[in-house]
């Protein structure tokens, strides 16, 4: 961690020792953190000359496994996608292309973004860069770990019901999951198609910004994206919350959260109220229901997504006498448990005779946490919650308790399901050292109001200059 920059804004552009110290980095931590799946330094990418006055020119950026890469093969973690190389980019990649990035390895995740550890992996768990008997959250929790341990200065996520934010809290970085339809998901393999956005996991604020000024926008190859002005997101940057309104939604603070998880978001609000924001309770009164809501319409897309990989076209193909049977054995093969598990509920609920029941019930109740999130926005400006009820929990703790493992998102699925902006920040630390994260959420659209606050904190605080010893 001494010999290289630790943000994207301390980074000489272009520069090849940056690259050679992460390189180094890399071979040194990956084997005991399982961050990388696939992994190459990109140094014959660097720019020379004339282009360095892109803004990320030469800067390494790491990639979440779901996100296409023209030429590299893209497997979302699974057995099912093995051999399955991309004919062209993302579009954020395309943009991270354009601005000079150098696209720096592909890093693991949980199995099509199913979990919240990244243990559900086919290329084994990743491990927290804090403590390596626990997990790094997920579904980002490569992204996550290779930032936090200093492997790359940046990574891209996708969070569907919290997957950039919970394993940014539970290693101690910063992780923003835009509105939705802010940044293109032309490219991401998909898990829930109205849910999954793309956005930065980074050590500062500021480097959240500068990512965020290179990936948002319109994009017409993606239908659900939204043409809407994209601002300079770096001029939000300025500490100033006076006047701010943040309202502390009461339904978020009952039982079940840690109580130095709870001390420490209690000591954050405090903190914004020192500095001049206004504190206040608010009520999202339906959202008792967000997890379950989830785990009816988020699978039901995940079903209705995965039914294209079947061994015909690419990825994994298991030999057999008919087709019938290879269907069968390539999706028996190539799934793990959690894949499966998804797959069949999502089926149910959307089958006949369980639609009504299930899933049209439960989009009329998402459409109910919407409203209570555009009522609470009427009152406060920013909605300030934990990122998860614990800190970052053992290896193995909650593998065979779904239930337990899907409440690790209990808080960051709300924003998926309003389709909102959020941001998780460090806000401290437990007595034993591990990592505790603050969310954010705003207005749709209104990320500058997400990272004036964040950045605010950040800057008061300073958690984020704490690194893990490794």
């Amino acid at each position: 961690m001494k010999t290289f920059p630790q943000s994207l804004k301390e980074a000489r552009p272009g520069s090849r020792e940056l690259l050679e110290s992460l390189t180094q980095r890399v071979h040194e931590l990956n084997p005991k953190l399982n961050a990388f799946l696939r992994w190459n330094n990109g140094s014959h990418l660097v720019p020379e000359g004339g282009v360095r006055e892109l803004s990320l020119a030469g800067l390494p950026i790491s990639i979440k496994d779901n996100i296409c890469i023209d030429g590299l093969e893209t497997t979302c973690a699974s057995k099912i996608l093995k051999g399955h190389i991309p004919p062209y980019d993302a579009t954020v990649i395309s943009k991270l292309k354009n601005a000079g990035a150098v696209i720096f390895g592909q890093c693991n995740m949980d199995e099509f973004a199913f979990g919240s550890s990244c243990e559900t992996s086919a290329y084994g768990p990743v491990r927290n860069p804090w403590d390596l008997e626990r997990v790094p959250g997920g579904s980002s929790g490569g992204s996550a770990a290779a930032v936090a341990s200093g492997m790359t200065l940046a990574a891209l996520g996708s969070d569907t019901g919290g997957s950039i934010r919970q394993p940014a809290a539970f290693c101690g970085i910063v992780g923003l999951k835009p509105t939705y339809g802010r940044v293109s998901r032309y490219g991401l393999i998909a898990f829930g198609s109205s849910f999954d956005q793309i956005g930065p996991m980074t050590r500062t604020v500021e480097d959240a910004a500068i990512l965020m000024n290179v990936l948002a926008g319109h994009d017409p190859k993606d239908s659900t994206s939204a043409n809407v002005p994209v601002p300079d997101y770096t001029k939000s940057l300025r500490r100033d919350v006076k006047g701010l309104r943040i309202g502390l939604p009461k339904e978020f603070y009952g039982d079940g959260i840690d109580p130095e998880v709870r001390a420490s978001v209690d000591q954050a609000a405090k903190i914004f109220e020192k500095l001049g924001a206004q504190i206040k309770t608010v009520s999202l009164p339906h959202t008792p229901h967000s997890v379950a809501v989830y785990y009816i319409v988020a699978v039901a897309e995940a079903s209705s997504n995965l039914g294209r990989f079947d061994g015909v076209e690419y990825g994994l193909r298991v030999p057999a006498q008919d087709l019938k049977e290879m269907y069968f054995e390539t999706r028996d093969q190539g799934f793990g448990q959690e894949a499966k598990r998804r797959i069949l509920l999502g089926t149910f609920v959307l089958s006949a005779g369980y639609y009504d029941a299930y899933y049209l019930k439960g989009q009329k109740v998402r459409t109910l946490i919407r409203e209570d999130f555009t009522n609470a926005y009427k009152e406060v400006d920013l909605i300030l919650s934990p990122t998860a009820p614990t800190p970052p929990f053992k290896i193995g703790e909650k593998m065979n308790d779904p239930l337990a493992m899907y409440l690790s998102d209990i808080f960051t699925i709300p924003a998926n399901l309003a389709g909102v902006p959020a941001i998780s920040i460090p806000c401290g630390f437990t007595k034993s050292g591990l990592p505790i994260g603050l969310q954010l959420m705003g207005r749709a659209f209104e990320e500058e109001t997400l990272f004036r606050a964040a950045y605010t904190f950040e800057q008061e605080t300073e958690y984020y200059k704490k690194k893990p010893n490794i």
